[in-house]
């Protein structure tokens, strides 16, 4: 346990032999954080443990395959603000979460579903409500999230954190009131800010939101989840639906009408991959014994840092303060080409159109972030 303010002499004492076998493979500098998270050795533990219980077990390993799941909605419950655990539902991708609310939701007035969203959401989200668009299955109205205007929506999305910049959207809480007074519910994708920054769903008054834990949370793609607030997860109900939202799956009865699982359940598929959860679990847990606040804490300093260091070689950047999510972004039209030159120089980074992205965490010491300000400064020739 690390007590007080999180420095680089604590964090090399006390949480780098955790993350020895990424550390020892990848001797580079990584500062693509808010790409992939580098995962904890407890997570290939915990995931051998779990295939140990297939071997030993069989068809018995569903025991603690679904305790495990049930541990991941409890942890991702408690750093999201969720007032519930089954309000966190499993899910493979943050799309899937958007079809089901998608699929789960009727129009006020006869017609299509009215979605608005931002010009900004990340392909995932963005193209599946393009897909529903040429579809006809939406009306969708697309604006700059500076100029986010209600109107006759009946769903809004809108990402907390913007994937190509890192910018904060700052009055989630308004934009929801009057989203709400317009009659329209939220759906935010959390993605760039769940175990980056604090985060509070209830407080928010959000409806539904989508999440995961391949970037700060380090538990890989594929272990993801949808939340639905209480109110909702109760009553509302998607055609994303599958045998394992039945109440009492396994005992086979087919009531007519369909007969729901309690609370979140009723959110469930079929069949769900069930190592996924498990795979999330380490890093979750280091997420929540360092604390959120804490670790953003320690971010803000990281970035300010790596900016002053790019600043004293010429090279502008944007994201340090508070206003931005965990990374810092350089403008470039090459950016991609930069990000290359920078991976055969050591240093992985990654880009998203002309935006080189940075992310320094907690596995990153200060002389990294030298070098990797030295090497970006030889590239620009500054």
């Amino acid at each position: 346990m690390i007590e007080g303010p999180l420095t680089e002499q604590k964090l090399r004492q006390h949480l780098w032999p955790r993350f020895a076998r990424t550390r020892a493979e990848h001797p580079g500098i990584y500062l693509a954080n808010h790409s992939l998270g580098r995962p904890p050795d407890r997570m290939a533990v915990d995931v051998a443990h779990a295939l140990d219980a297939w071997y030993r077990d069989l068809g018995g390993a569903w025991t603690e395959w679904t305790a495990a799941r049930e541990k991941f909605c409890a942890l991702t419950a408690q750093l999201v603000g969720a007032k519930r655990a089954d309000c966190i539902i499993p899910k493979t991708s943050a799309g899937q979460g958007l079809r089901a609310v998608l699929n789960a939701l009727e129009a006020k007035q006869h017609g299509k579903l009215q979605v608005l969203t931002t010009d900004g959401e990340f392909d995932s989200l963005d193209f599946i409500l393009r897909v529903y668009r040429e579809k006809g299955r939406i009306d969708l109205r697309l604006m700059p999230w500076r100029e986010l205007s209600v109107g006759n929506a009946d769903l809004v999305v809108l990402s907390s954190v913007m994937f190509r910049s890192g910018e904060r959207i700052d009055n989630l809480g308004k934009l929801t009131r009057t989203a709400h007074a317009a009659g329209a519910l939220v759906l935010l994708d959390v993605y760039h800010h769940a175990g980056a920054l604090p985060l509070d769903l209830t407080a928010l008054e959000v409806d539904f939101a989508v999440g995961g834990s391949y970037k700060y949370l380090r538990g890989g793609p594929g272990a993801c989840w949808l939340y639905v607030r209480p109110g909702l997860v109760e009553t509302m109900r998607t055609l994303d639906t599958g045998w394992f939202a039945k109440h009492e799956p396994f005992s086979y009865q087919r009531p007519d009408p369909p007969r729901y699982g309690a609370g979140g359940d009723a959110w469930l598929e079929s069949t769900p991959p069930m190592l996924t959860p498990v795979q999330a679990l380490a890093g979750l847990e280091v997420t929540l014994e360092l604390g959120v606040e804490r670790l953003r804490a320690y971010s803000l300093g990281q970035k300010q840092l790596l900016a002053d260091l790019l600043a004293a070689r010429q090279v502008p950047t944007e994201g340090a303060g508070e206003e931005h999510g965990a990374f810092l972004t350089v403008t470039h039209p090459e950016a991609a080409r930069l990000a290359e030159a920078l991976a055969g120089r050591g240093v992985k980074t990654d880009a998203r159109g002309d935006k080189l992205r940075l992310c320094p965490d907690i596995l990153n010491a200060e002389a990294e972030l030298a070098q990797a300000a030295e090497e970006l400064g030889a590239l620009l020739g500054r």
